[in-house]
């Protein structure tokens, strides 16, 4: 390491949004034009390498025109099954509608705006340059009905494996493009000259010996503050220090604290709603993601039963919106109830549309009863605080759904779409409604999964410039050579986001950061190296 200081570029992290940066950079010069010296720290060990990605699903959201778009950049879908799939256009008005209307209109525009309209361009490329592997989502994002494959929800792309395959193609693929990459390297603070230009950045390598590294860029993806319990007390409020970490144990904020330091301006969502929060197995592990499990923890099925808490009741209308536009705010419903925990119940019918990827024996610790009081008795075991009232708002809720019925009984069930299917009628309403998909309780036998908010990233970043991914004080200026991507861009995220728009929003600002670290570079080395 001491003998090898100086570096074109260097990124601080190994996340989805590390390697798609390293990957623009390293593929944006011309064949004439020498290669950038490129260097990925990772404050992490190898056996952590990719950030939060690694624990994702691996969906990433784009704009469509339909399967005319997509077919030619998935691998699992033969002729037979591209006759038997029901998959609508997506368009840019759509993809930018749900950002909108989910984060309740506060998200930053031109920062929303270059996200969807350069998202179906950023998933073509990450095939292309990066080598992944695109699957169409049968398993997360689509019902079989009727012999048909319906996708629902605007999401439709994943990875093989999920975050694995992901980060495994990436991290190849920065490999071969002759970018280094050090592990157990962590970032100290970035080095800056006297006019506040950037020039480097201070490290701590695996013997403890503190190096300053030269560079003429610096790109700043070392994710947001989602691990470290001080700064979300801190910054998020009484409560979130409790919630579980999904991913990396290793994302505590340190570069967002530095860029701030250096004059960065922090903007976005700091609150209590500031971040991705999920249903995650009360069981799992509180300090960090499982690398063999990594998604699998998250409970998603709750849009088809019902979640209620210690004291018997329900607390969020679950099924307000698909799922996709509600998971990632639920987390924060979860561990504002008494003791942070709740349970997901269902009876015979809603458990056959469980994945089994989130709730198969092998997973999940499941409660089983052949009555709703046998259950609510186990579950006393698990701390339900109040039986009777367990009982008594499954009896209620059961009762509207079959008032429902009886004044509407043209309504069915379709998981694929908002179906209408309600608690809602003339003669009966619950002050908590149920939306959508709402099938009664009552066929034995029972079942009841424990659930607590596991945190996937935070909202709360620093403001960019979205032409050049660089990072903007507080005054409006740019701080010259410092860029960033991923979960540390603040602005675009606040309470809720659309699935699968994170990855995306990583792809789409890490290529932009990438050219322009490479520019930067070209114009510090007198032109050479010209894009």
């Amino acid at each position: 390491m001491a003998s090898d200081q100086t570096w074109d570029i260097i990124i601080v992290g190994t996340g989805a949004a590390a390697l798609s940066t390293a990957l623009s950079a390293a593929t944006s010069t011309s064949s004439a034009s020498p290669s950038p010296k490129i260097l990925l720290i990772d404050k992490a060990p190898s056996s952590w390498a990719g950030g939060n990605g690694y624990f994702t699903a691996a969906a990433y959201r784009t704009a469509h025109n339909g399967l005319a778009d997509l077919l030619p950049l998935v691998s699992n879908v033969d002729e037979e099954m591209k006759n038997k799939i029901d998959l609508p256009a997506y368009s840019e008005a759509e993809f930018l509608g749900d950002l909108e209307r989910v984060t309740g209109r506060r998200s930053d525009p031109t920062l929303g705006a270059f996200l969807v309209r350069e998202s179906l361009d950023t998933v073509r490329w990450l095939k292309e340059v990066g080598g992944v592997e695109w699957w169409l989502s049968f398993r997360r994002q689509a019902y079989e009905v009727e012999g048909r494959w319906k996708f629902w929800g605007g999401l439709c792309l994943t990875v093989e494996e999920g975050g694995k395959g992901l980060i495994r193609a990436l991290l190849k693929a920065v490999e071969k493009v002759g970018c280094s990459v050090w592990y157990e390297t962590g970032a100290r603070r970035v080095l800056v000259d006297g006019e506040g230009r950037v020039g480097g950045v201070e490290i701590v390598g695996k013997d403890g010996a503190v190096v300053q590294l030269k560079a003429k860029a610096v790109v700043l993806c070392a994710g947001g503050f989602e691990a470290s319990p001080k700064l979300r007390g801190e910054w998020m409020g009484k409560g979130w220090e409790l919630a579980h970490t999904r991913g990396t144990p290793y994302n505590t904020g340190d570069m967002l604290l530095e860029a701030i330091r250096l004059g960065a301006q922090r903007v976005g969502d700091f609150s209590p709603t500031g971040c991705h929060s999920v249903a995650w197995d009360a069981d799992s592990p509180r300090e960090g993601g499982d690398r063999e499990k990594t998604n699998e923890f998250t409970k998603s099925g709750y849009p088809l039963g019902l979640m209620l808490n210690s004291e018997g009741r329900r607390f969020v209308d679950e099924g307000v919106d698909l799922r996709n536009y509600t998971y990632a705010k639920f987390g924060r419903a979860i561990l504002e109830q008494p003791g942070g925990v709740a349970w997901q119940v269902w009876d015979r019918e809603g458990q056959g549309w469980l994945r089994k990827e989130e709730y198969r024996d092998e997973i999940v610790r499941k409660t089983w009863a052949g009555s709703l009081e046998e259950l609510a008795g186990k579950l006393e075991g698990e701390g339900l605080r109040d039986r009777e009232g367990f009982v008594r708002t499954i009896g209620e809720y059961n009762a509207a759904v079959a008032a429902f019925g009886r004044e509407n009984p043209g309504v069915k069930l379709n998981p694929a779409v908002r179906d209408g299917l309600s608690t809602q009628s003339n003669t009966k309403k619950l002050e908590l409604a149920k939306s959508n998909w709402a099938l009664p309780i009552r066929e034995p036998p029972f079942l009841a999964v424990k659930v607590t908010s596991g945190i996937t990233f935070t909202f709360g970043g620093v403001k960019i410039n979205p032409e050049n991914a660089a990072v903007v004080r507080e005054d409006g200026s740019e701080i010259e050579g410092l860029y960033c991507a991923g979960e540390m861009v603040g602005g675009l995220f606040y309470g809720n986001y659309p699935g699968g728009s994170g990855l995306t929003a990583g792809g789409v600002f890490g290529r932009r950061a990438g050219r322009a670290a490479v520019e930067r570079v070209w114009r510090e080395s007198g032109g050479k190296g010209r894009l």
